[in-house]
């Protein structure tokens, strides 16, 4: 007899299709992100966290368009553990797991804050890593000051099917812009010293003390967070509205 998983769904949850279909279901976070984890309890579901051993060492000059970078990462990082749990106990393997990876690019700055994505500057976009120590930290922040970045992550849900290779992926991504204020030398420098922006990419974290670097957001906030809330959520509703048998296998 299986064992008895811990719902997924929490009672505050919505009651939504997506969201109904996840009642009774093992579901699995493979990501260790606190960040990650709130935001999917803020809007009712808490599912088990088990965090992926995928490298992540896939290299970003190699996509054509480097918003598939951070989908490709979250498809590797659900699949390893989807495969893995799968190995460890066929007769209770999850149901879905869902798989993240949020990156921070360089953007064009828009001339107004109605322009589209398409009509924006030519340019090539770059990944900003993590700051390798605190002055690398600081340069990070004086280029972002007074412009702008653009944060992508990628979702990818791995949920079992009939048909080899016995699992399907669905994914999607999420972009929003984010606004730096002009601050003063002075702040970047408190900032950098407080060590919160080392561990992050781009150096900030909007969540912290790094909010007072921000005077706005295009898009959806938790996105920079870590987790699209809300384009996850439609797109459970999406997948249970195209197929009756959503996880049913």
């Amino acid at each position: 007899m299986a064992p008895k998983n811990p719902p997924a769904v929490l009672p505050h949850a919505l009651h939504v299709p997506g969201v109904n279909k996840l009642a009774g279901k093992r579901i699995i976070l493979a990501s260790n992100s606190p960040s990650r984890k709130e935001i999917l309890r803020t809007f009712g579901l808490s599912p088990e966290i088990v965090p992926s051993s995928f490298a992540e060492d896939l290299s970003p000059s190699s996509f054509e368009d480097i918003h598939e970078y951070p989908v490709a990462t979250a498809t590797h990082k659900a699949v390893e553990v989807y495969e893995r749990l799968v190995r460890a106990d066929p007769e209770n393997g999850p149901d879905l797991v869902i798989g993240a990876d949020t990156v921070v690019l360089t953007h064009a700055q828009p001339v107004s804050s109605d322009i589209a994505y398409s009509e924006l500057p030519s340019m090539r976009q770059e990944l900003l890593e993590k700051p390798i120590n605190k002055a690398d930290n600081l340069r990070m922040l004086l280029d972002l000051n007074g412009s702008v970045c653009e944060v992508v992550t990628g979702v990818s849900l791995v949920f079992p099917i009939l048909t080899a290779p016995g699992y399907d992926i669905r994914s999607i991504e999420e972009r929003t812009l984010v606004y730096f204020t002009d601050s003063k030398p002075s702040t970047l420098e408190a900032y950098v010293d407080s060590g919160e922006g080392l561990d992050r990419a781009g150096g900030f974290a909007v969540q912290g003390l790094g909010g007072l670097l921000i005077r706005k957001f295009e898009g959806d906030y938790h996105n920079v967070v870590g987790f699209p809330a809300a384009s996850f959520f439609r797109f459970l509703d999406l997948l249970v509205e195209e197929d009756d048998d959503f996880l049913e296998v």
